[in-house]
């Protein structure tokens, strides 16, 4: 499976998000290490995984009206009458 792999500054251009916001807010709340992006080599840089933030936005949209991502990868789904 070939990945695509973005910097930040290439995700904000697909998502619409700035790039001071995925680093500050997402990174590590709504975007995981390991699953979302990974550190090369250990070190500071960050490639995001095209593929991976696609399919939980997208399972995120269609699941239900709303729904919260949640830290282990699921998601929190409301409700709302």
């Amino acid at each position: 499976m070939s990945m695509t792999y973005l910097t930040t500054e290439e995700l904000s251009e697909r998502i619409k998000y700035n790039p001071r916001t995925i680093r500050n807010e997402l990174k590590d709340s709504v975007l995981i290490e390991g699953r979302h992006y990974i550190r090369p080599f250990g070190q500071r840089k960050i490639l995001f995984i095209w593929e991976s933030i696609e399919e939980d936005m997208y399972k995120a949209s269609s699941s239900s009206d709303f729904a919260i991502p949640m830290a282990n990868g699921g998601y929190c789904n409301s409700v709302t009458h």
